[in-house]
């Protein structure tokens, strides 16, 4: 995708005591591609301990548009997601979207 054409934005949340992931990240960063004009996620990543989490994190968020509000995000995380990180990544797509409310803003 045209990168003119997208925003990258950054959440950020603390993971649990006694993660895999802890021991190489204090905290958990959720980033997001978006598109500039109907904020839709193109791309996302995070970093969980391992590529099969990264990759099924970053399938979770794709084709969601952060101008619906991430309530169906959450609720999404929260139904496919089992690991001890959940928390973490729902803390980290509120912080990203707060980033993504502040681009608005101004």
């Amino acid at each position: 995708m045209n990168t003119a054409k997208t925003y990258f934005l950054a959440g950020h949340a603390r993971l649990p005591q006694g993660m895999a992931a802890q021991n190489v990240y204090e905290s958990l960063t959720i980033t997001v591609e978006i598109d500039r004009k109907y904020a839709v996620i193109v791309e996302a990543s995070c970093t969980l301990a391992t590529q099969h989490g990264r990759d099924f994190v970053g399938s979770l968020l794709k084709g969601f548009s952060l101008r619906d509000g991430i309530e169906e995000i959450v609720t999404v995380i929260q139904n496919h997601y089992r690991g001890r990180a959940a928390n973490a990544l729902v803390a980290a797509v509120r912080d990203l979207y707060s980033q993504f409310e502040q681009l608005h803003v101004k």
